[in-house]
């Protein structure tokens, strides 16, 4: 059965809310009714037919041909099937995602992943601040699943995380893992000022050392544990990384110790 397809007329006049059009959301409707649902975010919205030519009829296997930075909450609340964008898409891409896939074949605005429960968000190319962190007023971030970033990711990339893995493979901005509970944030690449701060508990891998850590840090030096040579062999296996991160012998930071101090940096030696 051919996947469910909406290919973009043309660049969108208004920021567009996506959030209405996944698997669990389309269950048991008809292309024509699938085709008058309001999206737009203007005083007169625009429909999903008047943005895109609907095609195809496999609502758990979901494409957008064409993608905009005026593609808001593509994937929200998903919890279930695949979604597919094959371009850009704008804010809180996959917010509060509890189950499913969504690939999305370009750059992701602000927010992708905030509030994200369960299941996997692939981007191929950068994303923007907050990535899998909580809107203004939550306590938690990301509280499970995987988030992979094929390019750079923003600012305060895994905010307040409670669970689940971040993965960014060209490094990140400032504060990564800002206030962060628990979980885990892999980074190849650099990082930005004070990754961990405030943290409580959790683990930030990275491929070497940060430029500049919180001084409520404390160097544990170099550790001997079971830990990262079996999230090596994770990362390899799911095939999100060829080589090992950390490798024999990581050198370690604990902390954040002006909070619970229980978490933790570690990267290679040298």
């Amino acid at each position: 059965m051919k996947p469910l397809t909406f290919t973009l007329r043309s660049e969108p006049d208004e920021r567009l809310d996506l959030s209405g059009l996944t698997p669990q959301k389309l269950n048991g409707m008809q292309p024509a009714d699938i085709a008058r649902l309001p999206i737009g975010t203007s005083r007169r919205p625009a429909t999903v037919g008047d943005v895109f030519k609907v095609a195809g009829r496999d609502i758990s296997n979901i494409v957008f041909s064409g993608g905009s930075g005026r593609f808001d909450l593509v994937g929200a609340e998903m919890t279930t099937g695949q979604i597919r964008v094959e371009g850009d898409v704008g804010a809180r891409a996959g917010r509060r995602m509890a189950g499913g896939f969504l690939n999305i074949e370009g750059k992701a605005g602000l927010q992708a992943g905030s509030g994200m429960r369960n299941g996997r968000i692939e981007i191929a190319g950068d994303a923007g601040d907050g990535l899998g962190g909580p809107m203004a007023g939550e306590i938690h971030g990301m509280t499970g699943g995987l988030v992979i970033v094929g390019g750079k990711a923003g600012h305060r990339p895994g905010e307040k995380m409670r669970r689940g893995i971040i993965a960014l493979l060209k490094g990140c901005g400032d504060y990564a893992g800002l206030g962060m509970t628990a979980g885990t944030i892999v980074a190849i690449g650099r990082v930005g000022l004070y990754p961990g701060h405030l943290m409580k508990r959790g683990s930030l891998l990275f491929d070497r050392r940060p430029a500049a850590l919180s001084p409520t840090f404390i160097d544990c030096g170099r550790v001997e544990i079971v830990f990262p040579a079996l999230f090596d062999r994770y990362l390899m296996e799911d095939k999100i990384l060829d080589r090992p991160l950390l490798g024999a012998k990581p050198f370690r930071f604990g902390g954040d110790n002006a909070v619970l101090g229980k978490g933790e940096i570690m990267f290679p030696r040298g």
